[in-house]
């Protein structure tokens, strides 16, 4: 039997491996694909050939090393944008290995690259003052500022994710007793964010001034259309410049709808929220995925110090009694 063609393994990898036995978010698969658009092509200029020209052998781990540091270098990715990069690799190659054995060899150099270490950078967040300002920006006399002020409201509140947030339907607003959202997050995992009476009534007036259907887009285009997620950016971005005029602090952070879900955690870290909460608060897989909002929390930090007393010890230097330990301490 002949060895299948690499054009038919990516085809086996998207629509069989990814979509039925894995059963991948469809996040995931748009993330791989990307990946793999980026990799063929520049394979494909590596060797002078068209994509569904190339063979397995030529994805070796010699060109796979090339395309990371292309990534980079040239299309300016970070180090953990390089790294989810280098998973979809190896998830294609862990199929190839199990598909056509003939090229396990391939995929052992291949599944052994490394990923590459990153900086873990402090979180961005907004206090107080600065949500605030933000909440104040939109013009709420407009049918677009209303719903903007609605959007931001809502992720402040909840800590939703921005395609968590683009995605949501009116159905999803569950109001009245016990009211809360509700969304399909990260890993195919159902969330449910409870709200708060003033969330609620923001969310009410915007509905009443929209319309709309239960299946509708809580937050459309103008045109009735889901909000893409550059749109989504691009406002925050666009009411950040305005609420920066009356908070500068603001001028001085990027905001993104990622760093208003870095403010709900801290908002709830400050009111004494248990991270475990938080976490399940935010759909994080790992509790540890939290901790990085109490290393980000200087208040916290500030608090834990002026409950640490003074010593009464007198200063003074260690000095090793033994030569032994002093040679040691030398070093």
């Amino acid at each position: 039997m002949n060895a299948l063609t690499l054009p038919a393994l990516v085809q086996l990898f998207f629509t069989d491996r990814l979509t039925i036995q894995i059963n991948a978010s469809p996040n995931t698969i748009a993330s791989y694909r990307d990946t793999f658009r980026l990799l063929l092509r520049f394979a494909g200029e590596q060797h002078g050939k068209v994509p569904t020209k190339l063979r397995v052998e030529d994805l070796d781990t010699e060109l796979v090393g090339d395309f990371l540091a292309y990534v980079e270098n040239k299309r300016r990715n970070c180090a953990r944008s390089r790294n989810a990069r280098l998973a979809a690799i190896r998830s294609f190659f862990k199929f190839v290995a199990m598909t056509e054995p003939a090229y396990l060899l391939q995929c052992q150099r291949i599944l052994s690259m490394p990923s590459k270490r990153h900086e873990q950078r402090t979180v961005e967040f907004l206090d107080r003052r600065e949500m605030d300002a933000l909440l104040s920006a939109p013009d709420r006399s407009t049918w677009i500022g209303q719903r903007d002020h609605a959007i931001l409201t809502l992720a402040l509140q909840t800590g939703l994710r921005a395609s968590e947030l683009i995605n949501l339907c009116q159905c999803d607003l569950i109001a009245g007793t016990g009211a809360h959202v509700q969304c399909m997050g990260k890993g195919r995992k159902q969330r449910l964010t409870p709200l708060r009476k003033e969330t609620l009534l923001v969310m009410k007036n915007w509905l009443r001034r929209y319309g709309g259907t239960e299946d509708g887009p809580l937050f459309p285009t103008i045109r009735g259309g889901k909000l893409s997620r550059d749109a989504l950016e691009h406002l925050v971005r666009k009411h950040t410049l305005t609420a920066s005029k009356t908070c500068p602090s603001l001028a001085t952070k990027r905001v993104s709808p990622h760093v208003l879900r870095h403010s709900t955690a801290m908002e709830l870290l400050h009111h004494g929220v248990d991270q475990t909460v938080i976490s399940l608060w935010l759909g994080h897989e790992s509790v540890e995925t939290t901790r990085i909002y109490l290393h980000a929390d200087l208040h916290l930090k500030e608090k834990a110090l002026e409950k640490v007393m003074a010593t009464a010890s007198k200063p003074g230097r260690y000095l090793p009694a033994d030569k032994l330990l002093a040679f040691l301490e030398g070093l």
